[in-house]
């Protein structure tokens, strides 16, 4: 955690307890304390937890990262009571308008300190101890939400056989460090639109910079929740958002032309009504981290390679294979149990005639199997030619790559330099554009940076390619590139619940790897 940010965390704590304090210090004559203690910060909250006969121990929590920061107003609530402040409305401007009601209060003339006696000789209404332990249950649990654990569930089969469709999982935030949101004012346990509309959950009145406490890096081979990079800009209908990203229509418009495409769209706005994310807003997905930051990939028939050495897949990561066997019965139940197909589902087998089958095979599967003597060959199905998909970023098709042969292709470093040429500019200018914020391009073969002519770049951020265990089941960085940092929400932990017609008992409790 850089030094910058903890002194910020530990401004905002000294500002909420030292702004109320000119109020505080009327409040305090009232009570019969000496009004300059009111302007010491901290032990005036030390003060009036004395006052309010109340555990002084909560002084101390106020110096916890972010946590104090919701302890201080609790504190003001409790000294307010002192006054005979219990209204709701009370107890709310006390918690997040101090330094403009506590002048009130010690100034007014109709406000009498009634001391922790008075407190006592209150009765809450029962409709307030409801309100008070919800308040209590949404804060706690934004708090859990942010800095330590969120649940998500599986919503395709981009993942399988590692994940699969209604899995339910814990994602750890401690992981990698907890980020701070960029949107802090947005509606609880909703992420970016309110519930049965397309209007937004959050306000951008207040955005933060990009800011992860306790930073840690993402490491080869974990399971990542990250918010989507190319969900910036999505068409705001339900058969469109992320499902048919923004980028992908515009490309399908303008026959592979974007800025062609995006005037299309953008003169059409009823028929394509777009909505801007910030980059904790977009949709949240699920992949495997395979390569990181500094990493040169290249994928050779469906095999990974990282700075050219094959990488082990995934032990249920998934291939299409065409298999002939030596004409034996295929049993059903030694298929499941043995090899993890079932024959009886078509989206993991189909018969090809004779004794051709085409599985779709985990890893493990395929090790098994080559030492069978149900096989007489095994083949992966390969998408080894080129073609045009909009669902590609552009540099994919003018380099000929496909998903089963790409690259090789470097994952930016920060700190690191590139030199700067027409072919990397395809690959690089999103990055250096919109997820590092600069006004970036190329004219004549010169490119041009905020305005000056440069010929290198030195990246801000450090960046991960992520794709699905279900390699050709899933849209993921062979598609739209790579995931910076501030993106990264979390990593998938363990699997608490899961569900396929009822329980899927056998898959709950499991760690994610």
């Amino acid at each position: 955690m850089p030094l910058s940010h903890v002194l910020t965390v530990y401004l905002i704590s000294f500002l909420l307890v030292f702004l109320p304090s000119f109020g505080l210090a009327k409040m305090f004559q009232k009570a019969g304390v000496a009004s300059w203690k009111a302007y010491v910060p901290f032990y005036n909250t030390w003060v009036m937890q004395e006052l309010a006969l109340r555990p002084k121990h909560w002084v101390f929590w106020q110096f916890i990262p972010v946590v104090g920061w919701f302890i201080t107003p609790g504190i003001f609530i409790e000294f307010v009571k002192l006054f005979g402040r219990f209204s709701l409305g009370d107890h709310t401007l006390a918690a997040i308008a101090a330094p403009f009601y506590f002048p009130y209060l010690g100034s007014s003339d109709k406000v009498r300190y009634i001391g922790p006696e008075g407190v006592r000789r209150y009765v809450k209404p029962g409709w307030r101890e409801w309100i008070d332990a919800a308040v209590f249950a949404i804060v706690a649990a934004t708090l859990i939400r942010t800095f330590i654990f969120e649940a998500y569930t599986i919503p395709s089969g981009s993942m399988e056989k590692t994940l699969l469709v209604n899995d339910f999982l814990f994602v750890s935030k401690f992981s990698y460090g907890p980020r701070i949101p960029n949107t802090p004012l947005s509606i609880p346990f909703v992420h970016n639109y309110i519930p049965g509309s397309d209007r937004k959950s959050y306000t951008e009145i207040v955005k933060l910079p990009y800011i992860r406490w306790f930073a840690s890096p993402v490491q080869r081979g974990d399971v990542v929740v990250f918010n989507f990079p190319a969900g910036d800009t999505v068409i705001n209908r339900p058969e469109y958002q992320s499902f048919r990203p923004y980028y992908d229509v515009i490309r399908q418009a303008g026959a592979g032309n974007e800025e062609k495409g995006r005037q299309a769209i953008m003169g059409n706005p009823e028929e394509y009504p777009l909505a801007i994310h910030p980059a904790d807003k977009t949709d949240n997905y699920i992949k495997r981290c395979v390569a990181v930051a500094g990493d040169t990939l290249s994928i050779r028939n469906a095999v990974v390679y990282i700075d050219s050495k094959a990488q082990t897949p995934p032990p249920n990561s998934v291939m299409p294979y065409i298999i002939e066997t030596n004409g034996q019965q295929l049993d059903p139940t030694v298929m499941q149990e043995e090899y993890n197909i079932d024959i009886n589902n078509p989206e993991q087998f189909q018969p090809g005639g004779g004794n051709l089958y085409q599985m779709w095979l985990t890893s493990n599967a395929v090790q098994k199997l080559k030492g069978s003597p149900l096989i007489k060959t095994m083949e992966p199905r390969l998408v080894d030619t080129a073609y045009y998909d909009p669902s590609f970023n552009n540099y994919v098709i003018e380099n000929g790559w496909t998903i089963d042969n790409f690259g090789p292709i470097w994952v930016p470093k920060k700190g690191a330099t590139m030199v700067l040429t027409p072919r990397l500019y395809s690959i690089y200018e999103r990055v250096i554009r919109v997820y590092e914020k600069n006004e970036f391009y190329m004219r004549d073969g010169k490119f041009y940076l905020n305005g000056k002519p440069v010929d290198r770049y030195t990246f801000k951020l450090n960046y991960y390619w992520m794709m699905g265990d279900n390699r050709h089941g899933s849209q993921d960085s062979r598609f739209w590139g790579f995931v910076p940092e501030d993106r990264v929400v979390g990593k998938a932990w363990m699997i608490w619940f899961s569900w396929e017609s009822g329980p899927r008992w056998n898959r709950l409790f499991r760690i994610v790897k």
